[in-house]
């Protein structure tokens, strides 16, 4: 499998398509490919005015999206934003996208497609996890320990390596359990690898 990455930091579905980014994946997509498709964050940014999405208009662009993908004999898989990390005082985790994870599941519904809740799979993880925890997958760093962020940083959006990865394996999980297509595509272990050796 080769994997294309096509986001792009701070886009909506709305610049997404603008900025004809949406239309560069429709003209190099192949029958039987794969596209997922996740957005919410910055849609919903109504402070930010260069890309929030109104409720109507952020549903009528995910239904084209996929059907766009349909048109070309691929395969979408919408997913709703995972959740922002804002705890409440009894451990719970905020609802962080309100209206725009609820429009994605309306459309998942409507369009019959592949979907994956991926605000309600992460918020369960990392409640599990807990406030301090869960921190360890964020963009923390504390002052004066990466040159890219002297002051330090708090950031309960965006994900460090640890937390992508661990996300990247909860939509796998998912797509498991959805018995997808794409989750026939792993790899089976070598039992002969699996040994665990033992040193004196």
């Amino acid at each position: 499998i080769v994997v294309y990455n096509r986001a792009k930091n701070g886009r909506s579905t709305r610049t997404f398509i603008s900025e004809k980014r949406w239309e560069l994946i429709i003209e190099e997509l192949n029958s039987d490919d794969f596209v997922f498709i996740q957005f919410g964050h910055n849609d919903q940014s109504k402070h930010k005015v260069d890309r929030f999405t109104s409720p109507d208009e952020f549903k009528k662009n995910l239904s084209m999206f996929i059907e766009n993908v349909r048109s070309k004999k691929a395969n979408p898989i919408l997913m709703t934003p995972i959740t922002r990390r804002y705890f409440n005082t009894d451990g719970t985790i905020k609802d962080t996208h309100p209206i725009y994870a609820d429009l994605v599941r309306e459309v998942a519904l409507k369009t019959d497609v592949d979907f994956i809740d991926m605000e309600k799979v992460t918020k369960v993880y990392f409640e599990q996890l807990g406030d301090i925890n869960s921190a360890l997958r964020f963009m923390h760093i504390p002052p004066n320990l990466h040159p890219n962020y002297p002051n330090g940083v708090k950031d309960d959006t965006h994900l460090n390596q640890l937390g992508a990865r661990e996300v990247a394996q909860l939509v796998l999980t998912e797509l498991k359990i959805l018995k997808h297509p794409l989750s026939k595509k792993l790899r089976i272990p070598d039992p002969k690898h699996l040994k665990l050796r033992y040193y004196k």
